[in-house]
C-alpha cells in the first residue's frame, strides 16, 4: 500500500539544489571516464579498439541492472542512507579499476561502477519530490544540468588527467571523490521517509504495471531510448575517429571535445521551464529534430572539424533537452512512484545506450565513420517519426473532443431554442 506524501515546501533551498546537481554530475561521470581513453587502454591491456569499446557497454549494462534492482528502493528506503552506501561501494569499484591487471578485471570493475552510479537516478527523483509543483520542471532541470555537466566534463577531465598521470589515475581520483561525496550527502540530505510499504518483489513488479498502464510513460521511454542510443553511438566511436587520420589527436585533446556539448546543460534548464509553461510536446519535437539534423553534420565530420564540432553541439542540445522534458513529464504522472517511474524510463534509456555502444563497435569495424553516422542518424529518425505519430494522434484526439463538446452543446441548446420559438 502507498503512504501519503507530505506537502513539498513552497521553494526548495538553492544550496541543496546545487549540492544535488554536483552529486549527480560527479556520480554519473564514472560511466564516461573511459570513453576518450579507449585507444590508450586498448594498447596498455593488449586488446583491439573494438574490444576496448565494450568497456562502454559494460558500464551501461551495469547501470541498467542498477536501475532495475536498486533505483526502485528509493520509494521503499531512506534515500539519505541509500545514497551514502551506494557511493562507498562505487568508490571500491573505482579503486579496483585503477589497479586492474587485465581487461577482464577492468570490465568487471566498470560494470560494478555502473551499477552503483545509479545513485544519480535516486537523487533526481528526490529533487522532484522535494520541489513544489510550480517549480518541479525548473528544479529537475537544474539538477539535470549538473548531471549533464558531469557527463560532458568527465571526458574532458579524464583525458587531461590521463595525459598527465596515466589512465589509472583517473579512477584513483574518482574513488576519492565518491568517498568525499558519501560523507557530505549523508550530512546534508534531509530525512526522506519511504513512500510505499510494498514488499521488494511487488515493488519491482509494479514497475511493469506502470509501463503497462501509462501510455505517456511508454512514449517518453521511446524518445529517451533512441536519444540515448544515438548519444552512445557517437561517444563510443569518436575516440577512434579522432585518434586516427586525418586528426591524430592524443587523449587529452580528444577529451576536450566533451566541452563542445556544454550547451546541452543550458538546454536542460530551458527545457524544464518549457515544461512548466505547458510547451513540452512542441519542444520535444524541436529537440528530436535537432538530433536528426546533427547527424548530417557529424557525418561530414569525418574530414571537417568544424562540421564535427557543430554536430556534437547540436546533438547534445537535442538529446539533453528532450531528456529533461521526458523526465519532467514522467514525474508528473504519480508522486508516490517517482523512483519506479525513473526505473522504467532510465532502464529503457540505458539498455538502448548499451545496444548503441555495442552497435557502434560493430559499425566502426564494419564500415568506419560512414557506418557510425548511418546508425546514429537512423536512430534519430526513429525518434522523430515516433513524435510525429504522437502529434497526429494528439491532434485527432483534440478534434474528436471538440466535436463531442460541440455536439453536446447543440443537444442542450436545441430544446431551449424550440421553447423560445
Amino acid at each position: 500500500m502507498d503512504i501519503a506524501v507530505s506537502p513539498a515546501p513552497s521553494s526548495l533551498d538553492r544550496r541543496l539544489v546545487l549540492l544535488l546537481a554536483v552529486a549527480c554530475g560527479a556520480s554519473v561521470a564514472n560511466l564516461y571516464y573511459a570513453q576518450p581513453l579507449l585507444d590508450v587502454i586498448a594498447g596498455d591491456l593488449g586488446v583491439s579498439s573494438g574490444t576496448a569499446g565494450l568497456l562502454v557497454t559494460s558500464s551501461q549494462v551495469g547501470y541498467a541492472v542498477g536501475l532495475v534492482f536498486l533505483v526502485p528502493l528509493g520509494d521503499l528506503l531512506d534515500r539519505r542512507k541509500m545514497v551514502s552506501r551506494l557511493l562507498l561501494v562505487c568508490a571500491a569499484g573505482l579503486a579496483v579499476a585503477a589497479a586492474a591487471p587485465s581487461f577482464a578485471v577492468l570490465a568487471a570493475a566498470i560494470a560494478v561502477i555502473g551499477v552503483m552510479s545509479v545513485v544519480a537516478q535516486v537523487l533526481v527523483p528526490l529533487a522532484g519530490s522535494l520541489a513544489a509543483d510550480h517549480e518541479r520542471g525548473k528544479v529537475v532541470g537544474n539538477v539535470m544540468s549538473g548531471l549533464l555537466l558531469g557527463i560532458l566534463l568527465a571526458r574532458t577531465a579524464s583525458g587531461l588527467i590521463a595525459s598527465v598521470g596515466g589512465w589509472r589515475s583517473v579512477y584513483v581520483i574518482g574513488a576519492l571523490l565518491m568517498v568525499a561525496l558519501s560523507a557530505v550527502l549523508h550530512r546534508a540530505l534531509p530525512d526522506t521517509p519511504r513512500v510505499t510499504t510494498l514488499p521488494y518483489g511487488q515493488l519491482l513488479r509494479s514497475v511493469g504495471a506502470l509501463v503497462r498502464d501509462e501510455p505517456v510513460l511508454r512514449r517518453r521511454m521511446v524518445y529517451g531510448a533512441v536519444g540515448m542510443a544515438s548519444f552512445s553511438v557517437l561517444w563510443t566511436a569518436i575516440a577512434f575517429l579522432l585518434s586516427g587520420d586525418p586528426y591524430n589527436y592524443g587523449e587529452g585533446t580528444i577529451g576536450l571535445f566533451g566541452l563542445a556539448g556544454l550547451v546541452g546543460a543550458g538546454a536542460a534548464q530551458r527545457a524544464g521551464r518549457l515544461h512548466d509553461r505547458g510547451h513540452g510536446h512542441a519542444a520535444t519535437g524541436a529537440f528530436l529534430l535537432a538530433i536528426a539534423v546533427s547527424w548530417v553534420l557529424i557525418a561530414l565530420g569525418e574530414t571537417s572539424l568544424a562540421a564535427l564540432i557543430a554536430g556534437i553541439v547540436l546533438l547534445d542540445l537535442g538529446i539533453q533537452g528532450q531528456h529533461i522534458l521526458n523526465q519532467s513529464t514522467v514525474y508528473a504522472l504519480d508522486a508516490q512512484a517517482r523512483s519506479r517511474l525513473t526505473t522504467a524510463y532510465m532502464t529503457s534509456n540505458f539498455t538502448f545506450a548499451a545496444i548503441g555502444s555495442a552497435g557502434a563497435s560493430w559499425a566502426w569495424t564494419a564500415g568506419g565513420w560512414g557506418a557510425i553516422s548511418a546508425l546514429g542518424g537512423g536512430l534519430a529518425v526513429v525518434g522523430l517519426l515516433a513524435w510525429c505519430l504522437e502529434h497526429v494522434q494528439t491532434r485527432g484526439a483534440r478534434r474528436d473532443a471538440a466535436a463531442a463538446a460541440a455536439a453536446a452543446h447543440a443537444a442542450t441548446a436545441a430544446p431551449a431554442h424550440e421553447t423560445i420559438a
